[in-house]
């Protein structure tokens, strides 16, 4: 068990999930996932913070049990009622049967539909600021709704400069040995945090902001997410990581995302690719929609300034794996991007632009340069994907001078 008092009075009790293949039933697991749970042991009270998935409540009741301190938890504080975090909740009031458990009221709600329990003698509801002593310590309750639920919260050990922040910072990839960022190398955390936020969190971008504001007066020597390492030393790191996502600030670099039958559309992007190449660019990501995951595909998209799509007409729509990913482009509400399309038909050929332009406006994106080619590409069209890279080119020299 990976039990540890890293800071005064505070212990890491979570659990790593080696076995799961795919997070909420959808995004690959390659290195595993921890779900972090704390415990608080002040001098007159002791505060649980958050609880695991329900399939690890036995490795969890034993991590708390290896504690000690007389096997006494006064509170159980729910950050976020996601089932990952909440799935514990009824095996804990067994176990500590006079526990009281600490909400919003929109968490105090969901514990009710999500696990039947509504005693209110075992409910203490805190509102915005609100403040809990353990004797020694003191818990401030900080609302941050919709990050990336509505009743999300966030937990402040004031004294210790210690931040409880539910899904925030958190990062897939289980816990090798270590807990903090200071035991362990947390390279890979680092780059899975880009994917769990924007897999998991980036619909919400301007709640994220807000939660970020909200607490930027705060002193923060450790923040503790549910997911990931312990930050110390790199919480400046992670914050600006979070920050920049939030407000979709991407980083220099291209993401191809392509969907092609028998290898046209295909044949185009390598060649737009290798003329993006020749003007200077040398961060480029391809990703086939049929055969790269759309957490990798997702994830790239997110974090890099420049977006390329191009698409098969099939059927008089998109090629349909690249319609699901610019559907989950939507769905995060995905903005100031650098924007380009690549269309190519047999006899439809205005399919791709057409449905392309639909999604740009709903997006509010516009299309800097448009590609289309009419089944294999021949000198022609080689000639025209260099226009085209040369005129996305330019477009991207336009932005990096105006930062």
């Amino acid at each position: 068990m990976n039990i540890r008092e890293f800071t005064k009075d505070i212990f890491y009790v979570g659990v790593n999930d080696r076995t799961t293949h795919l997070f909420e039933a959808l995004w690959p697991l390659p290195y595993g996932v921890s779900y972090n749970s704390y415990i608080v042991a002040g001098t007159e009270k002791t505060a649980l913070i958050d609880t695991v998935r329900i399939d690890e409540v036995h490795a969890y009741i034993d991590a708390i049990e290896s504690v000690g301190r007389n096997a006494r938890i006064d509170y159980l504080v729910v950050n976020h009622m996601e089932p990952d975090h909440s799935g514990s909740i009824p095996e804990i009031i067994k176990y500590y049967p006079g526990i009281k458990i600490i909400g919003n009221s929109k968490t105090i709600d969901m514990i009710k539909g999500f696990y039947h329990i509504d005693d209110p003698d075992r409910f203490l509801e805190v509102k915005d600021g609100d403040t809990i002593s353990l004797g020694d310590h003191t818990l401030k309750f900080y609302f941050t709704p919709m990050v990336h639920w509505p009743e999300t919260m966030m937990t402040y050990v004031e004294d210790l400069g210690v931040l409880f922040s539910g899904d925030a910072f958190g990062t897939f990839g289980a816990l090798n040995g270590g807990i903090t960022d200071r035991d362990m190398d947390t390279d890979i955390h680092i780059s899975e945090m880009y994917r769990y936020y924007s897999n998991i969190v980036g619909k919400y971008g301007r709640f994220v902001g807000k939660a970020l504001e909200k607490l930027s007066g705060l002193t923060l020597n450790y923040i503790c997410s549910t997911h990931g390492p312990v930050w110390i030393d790199r919480i400046n790191e992670v914050v600006k990581i979070v920050s920049d996502l939030a407000s979709y600030k991407s980083e220099p670099g291209i993401t191809i995302v392509y969907g092609s039958m028998y290898g046209n559309t295909a044949e185009v992007v390598e060649s737009v690719a290798r003329e993006l190449t020749s003007l200077g660019i040398r961060n480029i990501r391809i990703h086939n929609a049929s055969v790269s995951p759309m957490s990798d595909m997702i994830t790239d998209a997110f974090r890099y300034k420049t977006l390329i799509v191009a698409s098969a007409t099939y059927s008089m729509r998109l090629f349909p794996a690249v319609e699901t990913f610019m559907n989950a482009m939507e769905t995060r509400e995905i903005k100031d991007k650098i924007f380009a399309v690549i269309g190519n038909y047999t006899w439809a050929k205005n399919v791709v632009a057409d449905k392309m332009k639909e999604y740009a406006d709903r997006m509010k994106l516009e299309i800097t340069a448009a590609l289309t080619v009419k089944q294999s590409p021949d000198t022609e069209d080689e000639n025209a994907a260099w226009e085209f890279a040369r005129q996305l080119v330019n477009a991207m020299e336009v932005v990096e001078t105006d930062k």
